[in-house]
């Protein structure tokens, strides 16, 4: 067997059972600078494909122990390598019907070297350029992780920061992302669609750093001017965020996550479809969230009054198919926390 070739070379591997064949291709390959391989059958080139990081496999079709597109499946399915099919009964074989099967080329014999040598190159350098464009796709992955990342991790810094101003709702956007985003599975929305809508629900109540302490945390009944700032923390949320370019429109769902289906909410009283399916899950994770939680200032109210607010203004001020799917989902207990 061969020395082992150097690294960066092209290795070529050439199954042929016709000794006059292999001898003509190996002596023309090896001519034109290629470390070459030849093997009288397939089972002698599966040990060199075993052994060396074989870059082509140059195989005829019809051999005794397994035909060449036999091989070529083994090849395409446990190897690296491109395969080149070659035969002399062209009339038997479709040129698609290979291709199809994985192999990169088929030539017909008997072979022009100079021919053989020019189409061996062409699927070398389209071997070349796969394997650039791959390295290119795992480096924009790479890359794109490394922002989901930091992103990740400037949206919990903003959520942490606002549970810090309002230490009375802890945990409550945390708690509110994970019912929205339950629901939105169930509702079949995509994983993109998803995940933007937890990117929202953990920082939605960021408005409410500009809301004095004093109001957030007050335990009897708000004035009118009271309420009308607290009211005010989701344009307030919207304008931090507006500026920033998410690839899913985190502002936007902040800014109508207390919107209602009747026009009654606020900051912009829109209506049914004007309001984006992602806000219309959170505003009812979040009033289910609020009433059935405890508050430092108030107990829980319970989860029935939680449900009844649900079910009672089910398509009047909420979509009713967000409320049915969270309502089921707390029927079937997938939400532990809530009882």
């Amino acid at each position: 067997m061969a020395p082992m070739p150097q690294p960066n070379e092209s290795i070529i591997l050439v199954v042929d059972d016709d000794e006059s064949v292999r001898l003509m291709l190996k002596s023309g390959l090896t001519l034109s600078g290629f470390n070459c391989f030849a093997a009288e059958s397939p089972g002698e080139a599966l040990k060199i494909l075993q052994a060396y990081p074989v870059d082509v496999v140059v195989t005829d079709i019809k051999m005794p122990e397994m035909s060449g597109i036999e091989l070529g499946r083994i090849v395409k399915t446990q190897y690296e390598a491109d395969v080149i099919v070659m035969t002399g009964y062209v009339g038997d074989f479709n040129y698609e019907d290979i291709v199809q099967q994985g192999a990169s080329d088929f030539i017909q014999k008997p072979l022009r070297i100079a021919e053989f040598i020019a189409r061996l190159k062409r699927v070398l350098s389209e071997r070349n350029s796969k394997q650039e464009r791959l390295k290119a796709l795992a480096d924009l992955k790479l890359n794109l992780d490394k922002f989901q990342r930091a992103m990740e991790g400037i949206v919990q810094a903003i959520s942490v920061a606002v549970e810090m101003r309002d230490p009375y709702t802890a945990g409550h956007q945390q708690r509110v992302a994970e019912l929205a985003c339950t629901v939105a599975k169930e509702m079949s929305l995509s994983d993109d669609d998803v995940y933007g809508l937890r990117m929202a629900a953990v920082i939605h109540d960021l408005g409410k750093i500009t809301v004095p302490a004093g109001i957030l945390a007050k335990p009897g009944r708000l004035s009118d001017l009271e309420y009308e700032l607290i009211k005010n923390h989701v344009r307030a949320g919207y304008d931090i965020l507006k500026q920033i370019e998410f690839p899913w429109p985190l502002a936007e769902i902040i800014l109508q996550h207390h919107e209602r289906l009747d026009g009654s909410g606020y900051p912009q009283g829109l209506k049914e479809k004007d309001i984006l399916l992602q806000a219309r899950i959170l505003a009812v994770a979040d009033v289910f969230e609020t009433i059935a939680s405890h508050r430092p200032y108030r107990p829980s109210l319970g989860l029935q009054r939680a449900l009844d607010e649900l079910q009672d203004n089910s398509g009047a001020l909420y979509d009713s198919t967000v409320v049915s799917t969270l309502i089921r989902l707390v029927s079937e207990n997938r939400f532990p926390e809530f009882r």
